[in-house]
């Protein structure tokens, strides 16, 4: 069973989310949180595989629970829920190390498919939602965009096809096919190519790519 725990404001949000999760028979809601100093608590108590954490909550918003909670090495997964589809928040959780974020509206098979994918150690990169975030919201400013470029030069000729792929949101079976590649070849890639960087997951090496403006 996938350990998950569900943060947000409101009881009929996280009733709602608890009875879509449990009814997929391989998830396991552990415990509930109304705000991101609760949540950060229980994270400590419960040791959740995966935490959907709403952005806007009062006490403690999700941003600042979830940077709280990911300086954990041993850290859950974290998704971020958010009513809105683009949320200049959420750009900032992704460079937390936040693996992506759902909109609260998601097809109940889609959100249980989401939280299979983190608990199973994969970034969620939708190219309908996340990268429309990572687009509006990173800054390119010169320096910056430089610095990123300068990151990006340490890699070789196919780990920059592979990142740039990666980037448009394409899973690794997706990159092989337009690489010509085996999917554990791809996988290989995208592990070495973190590794280089010094990043934590997928969405962060999108957001290096677009800092770079080389997508």
């Amino acid at each position: 069973m996938i350990r998950v725990l569900v943060v947000d404001d409101e009881a009929l949000v996280r009733s709602g989310l608890r009875l879509i999760l449990e009814a997929a028979g391989d998830i396991s809601v552990i415990g509930e949180a109304r705000d991101g100093a609760e949540a950060v608590s229980a994270v400590g108590r419960l040791r959740p595989e995966v935490v959907l954490m709403d952005v806007r909550m009062p006490v403690m918003d999700g941003l600042t629970a979830a940077g709280r909670i990911l300086l954990d090495p041993q850290a859950p997964k974290v998704i971020m829920l958010t009513t809105f589809d683009v949320d200049e928040y959420v750009h900032a959780a992704l460079r937390l190390g936040a693996v992506g974020f759902l909109l609260k509206d998601t097809p109940p098979r889609e959100l249980a498919a989401a939280v299979r994918t983190v608990a199973d150690g994969q970034a969620m990169l939708s190219p309908s939602v996340t990268k429309r975030v990572i687009a509006q919201y990173a800054d390119r400013a010169p320096s910056r965009a430089e610095a990123a470029r300068r990151q990006l030069d340490g890699l070789t000729g196919r780990e920059g096809d592979v990142i740039k792929a990666l980037a448009r949101g394409l899973s690794n079976a997706e990159i092989g096919r337009e690489l010509r590649l085996t999917e554990a070849t791809v996988k290989a890639h995208v592990s070495r190519v973190l590794a280089k960087l010094g990043l934590a997951n997928r969405v962060q090496a999108a957001i290096l790519v677009h800092d770079a403006d080389l997508h």
